[in-house]
């Protein structure tokens, strides 16, 4: 862990740890919509469209993440490990709850990209796996984890 990041080790406000979640949202509603979107437009089983939707969710967390680091001067290598140790744990937690929403929820996965059935299901679970996220990311953030590191970066 950096100086920096040592020196921000402790409590950590609900603020800074919605802002940390949004960030992650961000990266992770972006890979989440283009995985049910593309799955569904494809006719693909729901176990298929949630792998996609995992792994593109994980794949732009993580370029988010590490396109903000490499603006802060770190080379290709550290920014990937900055985003690793920053990202996973929240992108995680975040993919469990929406596809697991999703899943959840009658008919969702299988009501088409027209419906609001689909839509409606899609936002709340993104909603969901934000507001279940900000604690996590609170949690780690004051003991100098996840986006705490990040943040040690700016």
């Amino acid at each position: 862990m950096s100086t920096h990041a040592r020196a921000h080790h402790g409590p950590t406000s609900w603020g800074d740890a919605a802002s940390a979640t949004l960030h992650c949202l961000t990266g992770c509603a972006i890979g989440e919509v283009a995985g049910m979107v593309i799955g569904t437009a494809f006719g693909l089983r729901t176990g298929s469209v949630v792998v996609l939707s995992v792994v593109l969710a994980f794949a732009t967390g993580y370029a988010l993440t590490v396109r903000s680091v490499r603006a802060a001067g770190l080379a290709l290598g550290a920014a990937l490990g900055v985003a690793f140790a920053a990202d996973t744990v929240s992108i995680l937690v975040m993919e469990v709850i929406d596809n697991g929403a999703m899943v959840l929820v009658p008919g969702a996965m299988d009501a088409g990209l027209g419906t609001v059935l689909f839509w409606v299901s899609l936002a709340g679970s993104l909603a969901l796996a934000f507001v279940v996220t900000v604690p996590v990311n609170r949690w780690l953030m004051s003991r100098g984890r996840g986006h705490a590191v990040v943040h040690a970066m700016h």
